[in-house]
């Protein structure tokens, strides 16, 4: 596969590589013929992940055990990304929502997820970029989130969050083009992945027809990059949505949004 760039990826890091979206990648680039770093929290599975990938693929698995939403959990990637071996795309996948409402919850758990989504993208990003800006080769993929595009979660800062990660995408991605290197957001709405089962949020009400596959949201964004997209909208259904959220008056999507607001408070989250 190529990942922006006419040569093809050699080694990929991705984080949050043991469940999802994360694991998706990690699968698909292993078929492509990468060799991968992959990063997660629980060094048990993600050596379970790493023997899997490399008994099917017959390709290297690096492992690193982090938790990303800390300064010394972010320390070993960033070595990792700057020392080489050359890592030709990194995935920052990993990231977290909160189940309950900006009301109802505390700082250390905002803090934590700003961490987590905002601030080791920003580190990895940054290790990344400056051994790829010299090689004149190199893709980063951030997995952002429609949800980024308006406040489609009232009360939650998660949307706030992806906002900040498409943007910093975009306007990164501008300034490395011209170092024959990429970044992308990627925005997927609903994806099957076992994260609201895991994190204990009900997702009953969501109707089948808008969830996604792991395996398809990949596909797509890696098909994305090879296009030179900034964005990637995994979908019809979403790139629809998007349209609505960039270009809708806001006040429309207030009212749509008043009643859902209206219940999730301090009494209820």
């Amino acid at each position: 596969m190529t990942a922006g760039h006419p040569g093809s990826t050699r080694r990929a890091l991705v984080t949050g590589a043991t469940a999802g979206i994360g694991a998706a990648f990690a699968r698909r680039l292993a078929a492509d013929g990468a060799d991968l770093v992959l990063v997660a929290r629980t060094a048990d599975r993600l050596a379970e992940v790493a023997t899997e990938l490399t008994d099917r693929y017959g390709h290297r698995v690096e492992t690193i055990p982090a938790d990303l939403s800390t300064v010394d959990g972010c320390a070993p990637v960033t070595r990792r990304l700057a020392a080489g071996p050359p890592v030709d795309l990194l995935v920052n996948n990993a990231g977290i929502s909160l189940d309950r409402s900006f009301l109802r919850s505390s700082v250390e758990d905002e803090e934590r997820l700003l961490r987590l989504n905002v601030h080791a993208v920003l580190r990895l990003t940054l290790a990344a970029l400056g051994p790829m800006t010299e090689r004149r080769h190199g893709a980063v993929i951030n997995v952002s989130s429609v949800s980024g595009f308006g406040p489609v979660m009232p009360g939650s800062t998660y949307p706030a969050s992806k906002a900040w990660v498409t943007s910093f995408s975009e306007s990164v991605d501008l300034s490395v083009r011209p170092f024959g290197v990429r970044v992308m957001a990627l925005c997927p709405g609903y994806t099957a992945t076992g994260y609201h089962e895991r994190n204990g949020i009900d997702m009953s009400g969501t109707p089948r027809w808008m969830w996604l596959r792991a395996d398809d949201v990949v596909a797509e964004a890696l098909r994305d990059l090879r296009k030179g997209k900034q964005v990637s909208v995994p979908d019809w259904k979403y790139k629809l949505a998007v349209a609505g959220l960039r270009h809708a008056p806001r006040r429309l999507l207030r009212l749509a949004y008043r009643d859902r607001r209206g219940r999730v408070g301090p009494a209820d989250g």
